[in-house]
């Protein structure tokens, strides 16, 4: 059993997501950055599906009252583990009667949590995730409160081979950004959108140009960013239509809105660009204040990345596999 002493400022139980329902309305949801996520399981011997705790900004307070294996993926948030440094990246092994204390994030907004075995929440939708606009999935469709109680399925052989180490952490670790081709620091790499051609050439340029930053009105379902007001070639306005994580919507006031995990799963604002799916990672790091250029890539080149980063994790869970035996 898991015991939440201390939530932090928002700590949801996510996977990846709930796929084929967006037809009824109900968001894909899941992890802000799926990778992430799925490293974390692997690290700890899990299915790249297994529930784990997302943490934004402020991580949790955890009381263990048996062993487990752990690992945090993600920001930093001073993360400790019976009062020994919580190494992120590793698989990091808790004793029976231990506690893991986390604070602020000091870089980035948004860590990931994974427990050996994958926490145990009903599957509803075909999904563990926490839903909060419709209050289900996760525990209860909330986020977690203190008091909370939370419980694992079966470790795999794997995990438990690593648990009964003589040390607290693996020697070895593994970050995401290190299986990810990365763009360079604030950049985000976009495909131009559907509407692209609704706009003024000189919003063109500038939706390129400019340094977008992050307002406070940032969350789950995307980030509202000030900058240049890009204008509309026409006073057209459009019905709504589907839209999906990574979409750059422009509403009226002319300042784009790039949607997360959480969207809608309809809107009408007409879409200037589209994020490449390799940096959604980056965008669930983004706190207010920051700043992100968009750099054009093609289609073509995204898939690539996407692709190359595949098969880097594959290679990771081959060499995890090797460790065990």
């Amino acid at each position: 059993m898991i015991t939440v002493v201390s939530p932090g400022l928002m700590t949801l139980i996510v996977d990846l997501g709930r796929t084929g329902y967006r037809h009824l309305g109900v968001s894909v949801g899941g992890a802000l950055d799926r990778f992430s996520a799925r490293v974390a399981n692997a690290v700890v011997g899990n299915a790249d599906e297994a529930a784990l705790l997302e943490m934004t900004q402020t991580g949790p307070t955890l009381d263990f009252d048996r062993p487990a294996l752990v690992a945090w993926c993600g920001a930093d948030m001073g993360a400790t583990v019976g009062g020994d440094r919580l190494l992120l990246h590793r698989a990091v092994r808790v004793g029976a009667g231990e506690r893991i204390e986390s604070g602020p994030a000091r870089r980035g907004a948004r860590a990931w949590l994974a427990v050996a075995g994958g926490l145990d929440v009903p599957v509803v939708l075909g999904s563990r995730s926490t839903d909060t606009t419709a209050a289900f999935g996760g525990l209860q469709g909330r986020r977690l409160r203190s008091g909370d109680q939370l419980t694992a399925l079966d470790p795999s052989a794997w995990a438990r081979t690593e648990m009964s180490g003589p040390r607290r952490s693996s020697r070895w670790l593994v970050s995401p950004e290190s299986l990810s081709p990365c763009a360079e620091p604030g950049v985000i790499r976009v495909m131009k959108g559907p509407e692209w051609d609704w706009f003024t050439p000189e919003s063109q340029l500038a939706f390129f140009a400019a340094g977008w930053r992050v307002t406070k009105d940032a969350d789950r379902m995307g980030l509202r960013l000030d900058g240049p007001v890009l204008m509309r070639r026409d006073g057209r306005e459009m019905i709504s239509i589907a839209t999906s994580e990574g979409l750059v919507q422009v509403p009226a006031s002319g300042l784009p809105i790039v949607l997360g995990a959480g969207c809608q799963t309809v809107g009408g604002y007409p879409g200037i660009a589209s994020v490449a799916s390799v940096d959604w990672g980056v965008l669930a790091q983004a706190v207010p204040g920051d700043t992100m250029r968009f750099e054009e890539i093609s289609i073509e080149a995204a898939q690539a990345l996407v692709l190359a980063r595949e098969e880097a994790f594959t290679q990771l869970r081959a060499g995890l596999s090797r460790l065990a035996s």
